[in-house]
């Protein structure tokens, strides 16, 4: 089994990919170092502002040094410059929120897992047609499960996960799980405002820990 096909299989398994990002290094070390404790080992920080790349660079030292298993991946990556800076620090795989040739490009020569955003069956189908295994359906809170089951059959082949707008609550789950997503990305609905302004870890590894439980519990 390949890398790519180890990070993927591993979204999967988990069922949610958390993504965050806080431009405190301190605080990002610390969120990575609770959602590994909650039995996290998939996370996407995102690309969000000027401290990502040297938080990103702590994050790889720390989960190199603490945290085995952990793999780390870099969100909100929309050019080829944006990509290589990441990988040369060391990110295990790269999540878009669009579908970018050129990171295509990157990734590809890298043979590092791309998970681009898409909203439309043309951006799938273009995914689909560059060999993308897995597709980020954003936003997903537009989007919704209803759009799933449409197009599903579509593109049996490919696997999707939506991020943006889903809830931490069991019948938005079970209904994002029926439609057939294989995982879904949570942000600021698992990683809350109030958690990082607070740095409420305990809260954030029991919302962590009870996502995993309802996940594992819809898969079945």
């Amino acid at each position: 089994m390949t890398k790519q096909e180890q990070i993927s299989e591993g979204i999967i398994s988990q069922g949610v990919l958390p993504l965050f990002f806080n431009k405190d290094e301190g605080l990002s070390l610390e969120i990575l170092r609770v959602l590994y404790s909650a039995g996290i080992r998939m996370v996407e920080y995102t690309n969000r502002g000027e401290a990502a790349l040297n938080n990103f660079k702590a994050m790889r030292t720390l989960a190199d040094a603490e945290l085995p298993g952990m793999y780390l991946g870099i969100g909100t990556i929309k050019s080829a410059e944006q990509a290589n800076a990441f990988i040369d620090a060391g990110a295990d795989y790269l999540i878009s929120p669009v579908f970018d040739a050129s990171v295509c490009d990157v990734a590809y020569l890298n043979k590092m897992l791309w998970v681009p955003g898409c909203m439309t069956p043309t951006e799938i189908h273009e995914a689909e047609k560059a060999g993308c295994p897995m597709v980020k359906l954003f936003p997903g809170n537009v989007l919704g499960p209803g759009f799933v089951s449409a197009i599903k059959e579509l593109f049996p082949n490919l696997k999707f996960m939506p991020t943006g707008g889903v809830e931490l609550e069991a019948e938005n789950l079970k209904a994002w799980f029926k439609s057939g997503v294989v995982a879904v990305g949570m942000g600021s609905k698992l990683i809350t405002k109030q958690i990082m302004e607070n740095r409420d870890f305990e809260l954030l590894k029991k919302n962590t820990e009870e996502a995993l439980r309802m996940i594992k519990e819809i898969k079945g």
